[in-house]
Order: C-alpha cells, then sequence, then structure tokens
C-alpha cells in the first residue's frame, strides 16, 4: 500500500464514517474506491465492512456514554435483519464483476435522488418502543438487512424512510438504532466475507482507522443547516464523478 493510497483510504473513510453516523450515504465513496484501488467487486465489498463494523462501535459507545440507550429495543430490531444480512451477504459473494458494478450504480443513482429530496418536517414525532415492532415493521427490518448484507450503500436511508419518513420515529432516535443494528446484523455480514476470503485487511484497517474518526466527529457535533446543506452538496458531486468513472471502466 503506498502513501498516496493509505492518505485516500483515511479520506474517504473520515467522510463516511461521519455521513454514515449523521445521516447516510458513506459506502457511496468507499466501496468505489476500494474498486478503484485493484480490489475486485466482491471483496471490496468485504473489505468496506471493517470500516463500517469499527465506526459503528465508536459511534454506539458515544451515544451511550451520552446517556442513549436502547439495547433492549435495537437488539429485537436486529432479529430480522441479522437474518437478512446474512442471506444478502452470502449472495454477495456470488454475484458477478459486471452484475456488481451495474447493481452499485443503479443503487448510487437511486440513493442520491433520494438524499435531494426535502426532509420531511413532523410537527410530532414519537418515541419507538417495542409496541411499534409489528409484522410490517419486522419484516421491514428484515429487507434492509438482507440489502445491509448485500451491498450495504446508503442503507441509512432506508433507516430514515421506514422509521422517520412512514412511522414519524424522532430523528435522533432513529440515528442512534440505526447505528445499533448496523453494527449487530454487519458482524455476521462481515464473517461470511471474511470466511469466503473477501477481506483485504490492510486496506480494510487503514479505511477503519478514518471511518472511526469520522464517526467520533459525527456523534459529537451538531451541524447548523447551512453546514449539512455544504457537505450534503459535496458528497453529491463526489457521488456524481464516481458514477462517471465506473461507467468510464466498464
Amino acid at each position: 500500500m503506498s502513501l498516496e493510497q493509505a492518505l485516500l483510504l483515511l479520506a474517504a473513510g473520515a467522510l463516511s464514517g461521519f455521513l454514515n453516523v449523521m445521516s447516510a450515504g458513506g459506502s457511496m465513496l468507499t466501496l468505489p474506491v476500494l474498486m478503484f484501488m485493484g480490489l475486485d467487486s466482491t471483496t471490496a465489498n468485504g473489505t468496506n465492512r471493517v470500516g463500517i463494523v469499527l465506526q459503528n462501535i465508536t459511534a454506539t459507545w458515544k451515544y451511550r456514554s451520552a446517556g442513549h440507550r436502547h439495547l433492549r429495543l435495537g437488539l429485537k430490531l436486529s432479529v430480522p435483519a441479522v437474518l437478512g444480512a446474512i442471506v444478502g451477504a452470502w449472495v454477495a459473494t456470488l454475484v458477478g464483476e459486471d452484475l456488481f458494478r451495474w447493481i452499485l450504480i443503479l443503487v448510487m443513482v437511486g440513493s442520491s435522488v433520494l438524499m435531494l429530496l426535502p426532509m420531511p418536517v413532523h410537527r410530532e414525532t414519537l418515541y419507538l418502543d417495542e409496541s411499534h415492532l409489528r409484522w410490517p415493521v419486522i419484516l421491514a427490518m428484515a429487507v434492509i438487512g438482507f440489502y445491509g448484507g448485500f451491498i450495504q450503500v446508503a442503507v441509512g436511508i432506508l433507516f430514515i424512510v421506514l422509521l422517520y419518513r412512514i412511522l414519524r420515529i424522532d430523528l435522533v432516535q432513529v440515528n442512534i438504532l440505526k447505528v445499533l443494528v448496523v453494527l449487530i446484523y454487519m458482524l455476521p455480514a462481515l464473517g461470511i466475507f471474511v470466511a469466503t476470503g473477501n477481506v483485504h485487511w490492510g486496506f480494510g484497517l487503514v479505511l477503519a482507522v478514518g471511518s472511526m474518526a469520522g464517526a467520533w466527529l459525527a456523534a459529537h457535533m451538531t451541524l447548523g443547516p447551512r453546514g449539512a446543506v455544504w457537505i450534503k452538496r459535496i458528497t453529491l458531486a463526489i457521488i456524481a464523478a464516481i458514477i462517471v468513472k465506473l461507467l468510464m471502466d466498464m
């Protein structure tokens, strides 16, 4: 690994960790970066999970230190998500290079469109508790888990759509639960990629250092509205460039 590669991974990881904890979309940066560095799509997909696990451990610890604890609820939401993630990760190891690149491009375009949609402002939001865990929510969590196990890119958007846009759950609680649930289902998903030899530990650990730093900052920091807008604009500009690069390499 060259110095330039290490610095790029640290920078991509830091921005990814920040975005994933604050909202969503970090893997739209890190997964293509790993592929551009020469990893095949399956290994890049597996390697990307190393940073996600460690950044979510960091964010979960910071949230718990601040008094935000939803372990029991998070564990219940994680059960269907874990089952879905195991199947999704297994399917991901079987997908060919060309098909995965097209799936990645389509997911990135769709996620970018969702990121551009204005966030609804609910006058009243609910506090999620176990009474909300009915079959539609359980099924939705299984689907989210499958998607996260398969590709993970912008999975936070699905959490926001389900819990905030549809169920009108408090957005702070949504982000805290998202971080915890992703951490739990990502462990067996990463295990599948490790068992099939699809993790580059050197790249993954350097990426993770940046991801943990970004996650730590996001868990402590409250951005002003203009700052959030500019971060979204910069991220979308980078994503547009990545999509063009992916298309040119096909």
